[in-house]
């Protein structure tokens, strides 16, 4: 199933799939993602995402961390969001790692929404229910009225059903 989703995502978005190698280690880092918008009929909801960027998954391994191939690939795939008119990039990550967020803050990101139990298992082991997500944006050049970027967005909370 892996290999499916990945072909489909390599054949549909190619310019938002890339991979860093090493001659010696083979791939050491990918990013894989989208371009998508909710269905028209969410349009009049205030949960609706426009046209975007999504970032399906991003990963270095852990020899190669702190290069920068994170920020390169995430560039990637902005670029290509950008050049297909979307509004911003997007993605989820866990509200409790702490390294991704300031990462991503790092490179722009923000967070827009807090998506209450998004992920069905909870690492800390400390809530039954499961884990929140950030929503985490990064405007494109389309948005130049930051529309779609909030401040505090750590404390707007939504459903994982308006998300999806």
């Amino acid at each position: 199933m892996i290999w499916g989703s990945t072909l489909n995502y390599l054949t549909r978005w190619p310019s938002l799939f890339s991979v860093i190698k090493d001659r010696e280690a083979g791939v050491v880092g990918y990013i894989m993602g989208k371009l998508e918008e909710q269905h028209p009929s969410m349009r009049a909801s205030e949960h609706y995402t426009p046209w975007h960027g999504h970032i399906t998954v991003l990963t270095v391994a852990p020899d190669w961390r702190r290069l920068g191939f994170a920020s390169r690939l995430t560039e990637q795939l902005e670029h290509g969001s950008d050049i297909n008119d979307s509004w911003f990039v997007d993605l989820y990550v866990r509200a409790g790692n702490k390294v991704a967020i300031d990462m991503y803050k790092g490179m722009g990101y923000s967070v827009f929404r807090r998506v209450v139990n998004y992920y069905s298992d909870d690492p800390t082991g400390m809530s039954e229910s499961g884990e929140d997500a950030f929503d985490m944006r990064k405007p494109c050049s389309r948005d130049k009225k930051l529309e779609h970027v909030r401040d505090k967005g750590e404390d707007f909370l939504v459903n994982p059903e308006d998300v999806s």
